[in-house]
């Protein structure tokens, strides 16, 4: 039975934004080439739910599985995002943070993610499948990474091509570790 959704109740997931805001004003430190985005996003496309199959470690997402990221386009030309994080089981009661994210270039590649005002984040889509199966979110400074896909599983051929990419966008596959995911796609009313 899943159990609806409490808002702000893990700390430290409630506190991805923060982190992620203050990696994303600390700049391109420590890189040697810009990172490339996707030519083109089309939001209508990328709006619904994204499972996360693998990131780079964070203190955020500490213990969290069976993540969600929900995207819906509002009327304002904004994105709204939910991201949703059970900590340490699958069976856990799912924990949400709610935020706005909004374009800033006009291949809807680059992104500025706000969950707490005044502060914003970079979400930047580095690599996206043509039928929008997969995505690979990363930020200028190469400190956090996130491989998306529209299944709670993706396949081990997809994932091991888009590994075998990372280093071309400065990006260590190593430092990956793999998200426990539901083996067939979820409903929690996020």
């Amino acid at each position: 039975m899943m159990h609806k959704a409490r808002r702000y109740a893990y700390p430290l997931f409630a506190l991805s934004a923060l982190i992620t805001l203050v990696a994303g004003i600390a700049g391109c430190a420590g890189t040697t080439v810009p990172l490339e985005v996707v030519e083109r996003v089309d939001l209508e496309r990328y709006a619904g739910r994204w499972y996360e199959i693998a990131r780079y470690p964070n203190q955020f997402e500490q213990n969290c599985t069976g993540v969600t990221a929900d995207y819906t386009l509002r009327d304002d030309g904004r994105v709204g995002v939910v991201n949703t994080c059970r900590a340490g089981s699958l069976d856990a009661e799912p924990q949400r943070i709610d935020g706005t994210a909004r374009t800033i270039d006009e291949s809807n590649a680059k992104l500025r993610v706000q969950f707490f005002w005044p502060f914003e984040g970079d979400y930047w889509i580095i690599e996206l499948a043509d039928d929008y199966s997969y995505a690979v979110v990363g930020e200028p400074a190469r400190r956090f990474l996130w491989i998306l896909s529209r299944e709670p599983q993706l396949d081990e051929a997809v994932l091991a091509g888009i590994m075998d990419r990372l280093p071309e966008f400065e990006y260590d596959p190593d430092r990956l570790i793999m998200v426990e995911q539901f083996e067939e796609p979820i409903n929690d009313d996020s």
